[in-house]
């Protein structure tokens, strides 16, 4: 999960690196408009992908080891 945040990052970066040059903020309102909303949305996702790799819980060590120590049981003879 951790890859594919981290790709969908770095598309983002590379989006941004061709946009921004693109951008005209000081063109008529609707353009500029359009590009404040696009950086926004763009800011919006990066924040997001951010996020998930900040928060995505962590792998166990010993997920094997809890699994052995479930499947053991007592057992009791009774005579």
């Amino acid at each position: 999960m951790k890859q594919r945040l981290l790709l969908c990052l770095l598309l983002i970066g590379v989006m941004l690196y061709y946009a921004v040059p693109r951008l005209s903020f000081t063109g008529t309102d609707l353009e500029s408009l359009f590009a404040a909303s696009w950086l926004l949305l763009a800011l919006f996702a990066a924040a997001g992908n951010l996020t998930g790799m900040l928060y995505a819980p962590g792998k166990r060590k010993n997920a094997g080891a809890a699994k052995k120590q479930q499947v053991r049981k007592r057992i009791h003879y009774y005579q």
